[in-house]
């Protein structure tokens, strides 16, 4: 009979929130930093993730681009990040935050950025059988004309891979400001670009900046959004809106210091009846992995594996991919939850 922890680990699963650089092996950070001369806070890696908050951990995040100096570094991290998550939790899709402007200033123009992750996520998928996109990410703490210019870049340079525009970074003031950036969110509808946005996620974030998100930016889905359990009416508001909400559990434990319990604000969401999907945010910084979003924070906040399984098809059917691709995923997703519900004779399964 198989555990909970098996269950929730062998479900199949679909990550829609990554930020492609989280997906770097440490010791490839360590190897890359080395061979060119980065230098990181600390040769201590255990010390590397031990961060006082959402910016000093960024000051970790955007350094480990500047180990990256060629396409294909970038084409063997996905690759190796594709291989890792499916052995820590039966990834089978994944989505990519990428953030152009932080790898313009390393010299590398946008379609040889995306070319390079395209490789390295093709031959994963041979491999491995993982499906991708890419979400081209603002960072926020450049001018709102910078994103504007970004999604322009997106627009002139059509890649497959590329479904959509989201967000990385704070501003410069350390806040989310969704409707900073509606002209860059305008512009990218306007092209039939998908779009997500980073809101509800901090300290001093409100549940209006998710109401934002969804009613000015027209956004499809919500990356944490967790404060808008905060207030009921914004909680009605965004529940009747149908978006779904890609949450990251070990990141609010890491940045927050919200411990795993069933009043947990992703838990209250669950409650609530939003549609969660989980996702690791950036996997080795946050010491993570897409098994352990599952198997730790799940049973810890009073949900078993009916709960999780509902979670895992949530991602798919959130997924940016085709609608055929979709179509074929859903089937591969509902076959093994009955195969895995067939395997494990606990209650949770009936």
């Amino acid at each position: 009979m198989l555990s909970l922890t098996d269950y929730l680990r062998l479900l199949p699963k679909a990550e829609l929130h990554c930020h492609f650089v989280s997906v770097m092996r440490l010791t490839t950070l360590r190897e890359l930093a080395t061979a060119h001369d980065v230098l990181l806070k600390t040769d201590d890696l255990d010390a590397l993730l031990d961060y006082d908050g959402l910016p000093d951990f960024l000051d970790v995040f955007n350094a480990a681009h500047n180990v990256l100096t060629t396409g294909d570094e970038i084409a063997r991290v996905a690759y190796e990040g594709v291989h890792d998550a499916v052995r820590d939790g039966n990834l089978r899709y994944r989505e990519y935050f990428v953030n152009p402007d932080n790898f313009t200033s390393l010299g590398f123009e946008y379609p040889s950025l995306i070319d390079a992750m395209t490789d390295g996520l093709t031959q994963a998928k041979r491999d491995f059988g993982v499906g991708f996109r890419i979400v081209a990410a603002i960072n926020r703490s450049l001018p709102p004309a910078t994103a504007v210019e970004m999604v322009r870049t997106v627009i002139a340079h059509p890649r497959d891979a590329v479904v959509g525009i989201g967000q990385d970074d704070l501003t410069p003031e350390l806040t989310e400001d969704p409707l900073r950036f509606r002209e860059a969110y305008a512009l990218a509808e306007r092209h039939g670009l998908r779009r997500s946005a980073h809101a509800g996620e901090t300290m001093n974030a409100s549940a209006q900046n998710v109401v934002d998100a969804v009613e000015v930016l027209n956004v499809d889905r919500v990356d944490h959004g967790y404060r808008v359990v905060d207030d009921a009416v914004a909680l009605e508001k965004v529940a009747a809106s149908g978006v779904a909400f890609t949450c990251t559990p070990h990141s609010t434990d890491m940045l927050s210091s919200w411990q795993f319990t069933p009043d947990h604000r992703i838990a209250q969401m669950i409650r609530a009846g939003l549609p969660v999907t989980f996702a690791t945010d950036d996997a080795v910084f946050f010491k993570t992995d897409i098994g352990k979003e599952y198997t730790v924070a799940l049973p810890a906040m009073g949900f078993g594996g009916a709960e999780g399984a509902r979670i895992a098809r949530a991602g798919f059917e959130a997924a940016w991919c085709n609608d055929d691709e979709k179509h074929e995923l859903l089937g591969e997703v509902d076959g093994a939850i009955a195969a895995l519900n067939a395997a494990w004779k606990g209650d949770e399964a009936r």
